[in-house]
């Protein structure tokens, strides 16, 4: 199995960025995947979480398989691992480049025995040629001490350190690069604990000024952003799991959806990020909308799920024109919306749906829920009576909103503009001033199971009720649902909600929450790339004919 050949770090004419494509490459060639079409030289590397030396030949193939240009073997997690024996077997038969890891329980790892037969190990795996061995900071010079500072030109040391508290500030950051490269890491690997989204700002900016080859990553959820974006500010490597709930650290994403997802090859340092802001975020279909769209159209653009505590601290944090666009979902509308230099009229009747960053570094807010929620409506109403003579088939129509927050507000304002006749509850007094907005009147939820001064009428919930996990749950019985010929939901996980599956049994047409998505995606993939949201639809439609 060829290595990655001659030690370029020898070369004091090859600069670290140079340094890293020329690893890349080589790496890619080893790996069969000769780096064609990529935009950055940071590698994936698929962490093993393999129980047994033979488990770990088969995942192996796998990760090259799945797209992998290296992977991690995690000998501390194999059951009776052998060191003179099965080491030499893994590494002789690799597939891809390796990075043998030993972690102790001390810097998270499972292995509990003698540190001595430890870096033992670490050292047999130099001499058989492995192309990267991890050894952690706390023990670098006593590991190069006893290995009597040998260098191999075919293996890479990674120097590690692992904060498992928190992440320190931009200067401790610095200062532990510095201490971690002066032990004569040939790559500086930096793990610290995002307590908070803008952690993560602090390891990207380490990242990105490092001079010498790095690994710079955010543990949790909230330092997710750290391990897709590493391609764009310089990376050496990101690490992914082989599936989605086996992962090595926490926030780490699966290979699939690394490459498949959010298109990892084609970031660079020149792409734009864009998000969706919520808390919680986990659950969120956008990057699932937004990033296919961008590969499609070759718009260079990302889309990530940000954890966000305070929307505020956040846009201050990512403020440069790296950061472009957002989404805003629960419970940040508001916030959002009062974070903004310059707001849409309509967003500052009903709350900010989105802002977008303008090339003059100005914060726009606007809203785009009711045309999506709308546009599905109307269209439902289409289908199920047939077109109206007026302009919109809500014209003249009793229109009952359930819920008074950010949506609901939405589909009063929406509704109001297409003629309809609008009735906003739930809470009484948050209903009550939507109602008086929208020339609407206010009733409580418990009163509208007995509502019903016409037939016809339309009904759009827009609370939570109903949403996953309470999935039993609805905001109105079966039986007061005969009385409308046209039933929304936002909510769309579930797609299908008991509302929407019982309105059907009751006779009434069904709008899912997923179309209200579809059609806010169209109009906010045109705020962001600046092209036509409809030439998605439109081509999609041609490639099924």
């Amino acid at each position: 199995m060829a290595n990655v050949p001659r030690n370029y770090r020898s070369d004091p004419c090859i600069s670290n960025k140079k340094y890293i494509q020329l690893v890349g490459k080589d790496l890619g060639t080893v790996a069969g995947g000769g780096g064609r079409g990529r935009k950055n030289s940071c590698l994936v590397c698929a962490v093993m979480m393999a129980k047994s030396v033979e488990e770990a030949l088969i995942v192996m193939w796998k990760a090259k398989e799945a797209g992998a240009d290296l992977v991690e073997v995690r000998l501390d997690l194999l059951k009776n691992f052998n060191p003179s024996h099965h080491l030499q077997l893994l590494i002789n038969n690799r597939p891809l480049p390796t990075l043998i890891t030993y972690r102790p329980i001390w810097e998270g790892g499972q292995y509990d025995g003698d540190e001595s037969k430890r870096q033992s190990t670490l050292r047999l795996a130099i001499e058989l040629g492995s192309d990267f061995v991890d050894v952690e900071l706390k023990v670098a010079h006593e590991f190069y001490k006893s290995h009597g500072g040998k260098k191999h030109e075919s293996v890479k040391i990674i120097v590690s350190s692992h904060n498992f508290e928190n992440t320190p500030s931009i200067e401790e950051l610095g200062n532990l690069a510095a201490t971690i490269q002066s032990v004569g890491a040939d790559i500086v690997k930096i793990a610290t604990t995002a307590l908070d989204i803008t952690d993560s700002a602090r390891v990207l900016q380490v990242l990105v000024h490092s001079q010498v080859p790095m690994i710079g990553i955010a543990m949790g959820e909230k330092g997710f952003m750290t391990r897709i974006l590493s391609a764009k500010f310089g990376g050496f490597l990101t690490f992914a799991s082989m599936e989605a709930g086996i992962e090595s650290a926490a926030g780490q994403p699966c290979i699939s959806d690394l490459l498949d997802l959010y298109n990892f090859r084609l970031i660079g340092p020149n792409t734009k990020v864009h998000g969706v802001i919520g808390n919680p975020i986990s659950h969120s279909k956008s990057p699932h909308v937004y990033n296919p769209a961008f590969k499609f159209v070759g718009f260079d653009g990302i889309y990530l799920p940000f954890l966000v505590d305070s929307v505020s601290r956040f846009l201050h944090t990512f403020s440069s024109l790296d950061f472009v666009g957002y989404s805003y979902t629960i419970p940040h509308k508001e916030d959002g919306l009062r974070c903004c230099d310059e707001v849409d009229p309509i967003a500052k009747e009903l709350l900010v749906a989105m802002i977008k960053r303008l090339q003059d570094g100005k914060l726009l807010g606007y809203n785009v829920d009711y045309l999506g929620a709308i546009t599905a409506i109307e269209k439902g109403l289409t289908e199920s009576i047939g077109r109206s003579k007026s302009s919109s088939p809500l014209s003249e129509r009793l229109f009952v909103v359930i819920g008074a927050g950010g949506a609901g507000k939405a589909l009063a304002y929406g509704a109001k503009v297409k003629g309809a006749r609008v009735v906003a509850n739930r809470t009484y007094a948050k209903a009550k001033e939507l109602a008086e907005k929208v020339g609407g009147e206010a009733i409580v939820l418990s009163d509208l199971e007995k509502f019903h001064p016409e037939e016809g009428m339309v009904l759009a919930n827009t609370t939570s009720i109903g949403m996953k996990p309470n999935i039993d749950h609805t905001p109105l019985p079966k039986e007061a649902l005969k009385h409308y010929c046209l039933v929304f939901d936002a909510i769309y996980t579930p797609k299908s909600t008991r509302l929407l599956q019982e309105a059907q049994e009751a006779g009434a047409a069904v709008v899912y929450g997923t179309e209200m998505f579809i059609n806010q995606a169209f109009v906010q993939f045109e705020n962001f790339t600046n092209l036509p949201g409809m030439y998605q639809r439109k081509k999609r439609h041609s490639n099924k004919k």
